[in-house]
């Protein structure tokens, strides 16, 4: 445990250091500070609007960035260091390949997660200033929750890119794969299932399976855990409408996304472990 938590804290310095993580953050600082401001210019208003409308927004922005950012921060964790030849140098270090990896998931997961506290911290604490919806118990247990949603979406697809990386030895390979997994999972999953619905007409049977068949893909399962619960006339009546067939408690979805952060960090690890050097 010691090992990994060593490891953990290399990378997390190592993220820091090299500021990629430092952008990170500032990147969801301006743009959540944006969309939080100019939410409303399609409407002809221009400055913070209702509180549920800025989160529903938020909640766009992140399901578009936070797997990109994973993504990204994660493809040559392995192949990129296969590529700079020091992995065996790495591994000639008194520990094994299991907990160097999960060091290396856990650091890469912890500064991500501060990235993400920071830059959308910024843009809470800008609501609450000027908005008194933000100021509520309720308000509070919301931008908690979306906070910790996002994080886990983070450390999913930290994970994914992990695995990604693990599956290949080249960089430029594992980049390629990284971006097809980020078009597949935020744009045409999604374009899937509503071509499901239209070709079905929207029948009974399609819409008591379609908030089934968002459980399949992380970033509806992030959507489901913040928009479900704002209500109707932020933005997100759409969304309530096609889920309206079964309504998933709060529990359930963070069991169904701590899962779709487990299953690809254990598939690295057991495929790691067995991977010829």
């Amino acid at each position: 445990m010691t090992s990994v938590l060593l490891i953990a804290a290399k990378e997390f310095r190592d993220d820091f250091r090299n500021r990629w993580i430092v952008a990170v953050a500032a990147l969801f600082a301006v743009l959540s500070l944006g969309i939080a401001y100019f939410g409303g210019a399609v409407a002809g208003k221009v400055g913070f609007t209702s509180f549920p409308a800025t989160l529903a927004s938020l909640t766009t922005l992140g399901a578009f960035l936070i797997p990109l950012i994973g993504l990204l921060i994660a493809y040559d964790m392995v192949a990129g260091e296969i590529e700079g030849a020091t992995l065996l140098l790495m591994l000639s270090y008194p520990l094994s390949r299991m907990q160097w990896l999960s060091g290396k998931l856990a650091g890469h997961c912890a500064a991500t997660t501060v990235a993400t506290l920071a830059g959308f911290g910024l843009a809470v604490a800008a609501m609450q200033a000027v908005e008194p919806q933000a100021r509520t118990l309720a308000a509070w247990l919301a931008l908690g929750n979306f906070v910790a949603s996002a994080a886990l979406l983070g450390a999913c697809f930290i994970a994914f890119g992990c695995l990604i990386s693990v599956l290949t030895d080249n960089k430029s390979r594992a980049a390629g794969i990284a971006l097809l997994v980020w078009i597949a999972s935020v744009v045409l999953f999604d374009l899937c299932l509503l071509a499901l619905l239209v070709v079905t007409g929207g029948d009974r049977v399609e819409q008591q399976l379609f908030p089934y068949l968002l459980l399949g893909n992380p970033i509806d399962v992030f959507r489901l855990i913040n928009l479900s619960h704002l209500g109707s006339g932020a933005g997100n009546d759409l969304f309530l409408g096609m889920t309206a067939a079964h309504a998933y408690g709060l529990a359930e979805l963070y069991t169904v996304l701590l899962g779709w952060v487990a299953a690809p960090a254990a598939a690295a690890l057991l495929v790691f472990k067995r991977k010829e050097i």
